[in-house]
Parts: structure tokens; C-alpha cells; sequence
């Protein structure tokens, strides 16, 4: 929700992405501003679509819900399905769980790319394409603005992936050890990346949202919105370096 905050940031200073790259939730957000929803949309989107419902639980499948149950709930909001029918290029990453490498999809099939990103195991089942297994993209690459710096003189980045500080009582058994050792791992990687950015946002308000907050879609959106809005503002005032030859 966040990242739909600066989204809105960026359309009320008139800024426009001409190429978006995203892995996870960051694909689906992506995939929405790319497909040209509106903001009221985007949120829409998340407000519509259920994380814990009977009938999408798994049967004899890796996962807790069968991602694949989502299919009608995306086409909703991507009726054409295609990254070609896309209004602004769009890469998202996702994790082949048969060779343990990241893949970077730009084309074909959209819809099983953006849950294939987005299936963050052991929550949701992998997405198979091509033969292959495909899981959440943050597995292997959490931030994959590398795929934009060779085409692009200016870089925006958004990451919520962000560690807080945590007490004794949230490091009691296995899962809680094995979950902060990935989220430490996830955010050493991203926070250096952010860093390389023109322009970023890293939200550490978010960690007064609770998972299961009603209210959490409309409170991210508006810490998103909060923090790009004033990093927007003081971006454009802050003057451009001088280069050598107007430099005194």
C-alpha cells in the first residue's frame, strides 16, 4: 500500500515511470501502474482480493493456499492478461525453485508471472510455467532495480521490506528464528540498493501496522504517500550538482 502512495506522490508532482520493474508485492503494484489503474483502483485491487478464505486453501499442494485460485479474482483487473498489453514496460521477478535462480519475466502471460512473484512459500503454493516452479521473487532478488540502470537516468525506488527492532518473546522457536534470519538476509540486500537510488522511499512507519489491521491498507497507503510526498518536495528543491566547468 505504500508503494501506491507514491505512486499518487509522483502523479500529483506530474512524474511518470517510462519502465517499471518489481518483484513480489512490488510486481503486483507494478503491475497495476502499468496497466494504467488509478490509484482508487490500485487499492481496490487489495481491498477485493482475500488472503484467507476456505475455498482457497490447498489440497496436496507445497503451499497453504492453492495461488492458482486467484487467476479469476487478476483477471478482473488484467481482463487482456499480457504484458504487451501493458501502457508502460513492466519486468517482474520471480524464483525458479527447480534451478535456484532468479528469472526475469518482460513478456507473454501476465497474470501467472504476477502471483508466481508474489507466492511467498509456505503461505502460497508455486506458480508452474514452462515446466518450471516459480515462487516469490524476493527468495533471490527483493529489489530488482539492476534491470532498469542500463536503460534509465533516473531511478525512483520504493521498499518496504524493512527490519525493525525485535524483543526476546518474538525469537522462541524455529519458524520465528528461520523468519528474521530471511527478513535480516532480504534487508541487507535491499537497504544497499535503495541507497544507489535517485529517489526512494523506506517507510518505517509501517511497523506500527499489524498483518491482520482492518484499517492497514488505507494506513500504509497514507505513510506511503506521507514520506514520497515530502521526498518529492525536497528533492525539487534541492538544487542539481554543479559539473566541472560551473563548479568554483
Amino acid at each position: 500500500m505504500a508503494h501506491i502512495g507514491l505512486i499518487k506522490a509522483m502523479q500529483e508532482q506530474g512524474i511518470v515511470a517510462h519502465r517499471i520493474s518489481g518483484t513480489s508485492v512490488g510486481a503486483l503494484v507494478g503491475g497495476l501502474y502499468a496497466h494504467g489503474s488509478s490509484v482508487d483502483e490500485m487499492l481496490d485491487f487489495f481491498r477485493e482480493t482475500p488472503l484467507f478464505q476456505y475455498n482457497l486453501f490447498a489440497i496436496n499442494k507445497p503451499g497453504l493456499i492453492a495461488t492458482e485460485r486467484y487467476v479469476p479474482i487478476f483477471r478482473k483487473f488484467f481482463p487482456q492478461d499480457s504484458f504487451e498489453a501493458l501502457k508502460i514496460p513492466l519486468l517482474v521477478v520471480a524464483t525458479d525453485l527447480m534451478s535456484g535462480t532468479e528469472k526475469a519475466f518482460s513478456k507473454g502471460p501476465l497474470i501467472p508471472t504476477l502471483l508466481a512473484s508474489a507466492a511467498l512459500p509456505p503461505v502460497f503454493s508455486p506458480v508452474e510455467i514452462d515446466g518450471h516452479f516459480y515462487a516469490d521473487g524476493g527468495i533471490m532478488n527483493n529489489f530488482p532495480m539492476e534491470y532498469l540502470e542500463a536503460d534509465s537516468n533516473f531511478i525512483i525506488g520504493s521498499n518496504v521490506s524493512i527490519t525493525f527492532p525485535m524483543e526476546r518473546k518474538d525469537l522462541r522457536n524455529p519458524i520465528q528464528l528461520a523468519q528474521r534470519v530471511t527478513s535480516l538476509m532480504v534487508h541487507a540486500s535491499n537497504h544497499q540498493k535503495v541507497q544507489t537510488c535517485d529517489l526512494f522511499i523506506e517507510p518505517k512507519d509501517l511497523e506500527k501496522i499489524g498483518v491482520l489491521d482492518k484499517k492497514g491498507i488505507e494506513k500504509a497507503f497514507t505513510i506511503g504517500y506521507d514520506q514520497a510526498s515530502r521526498a518529492i518536495e525536497l528533492f525539487l528543491k534541492t538544487p542539481p550538482p554543479m559539473d566541472d566547468q560551473t563548479s568554483s
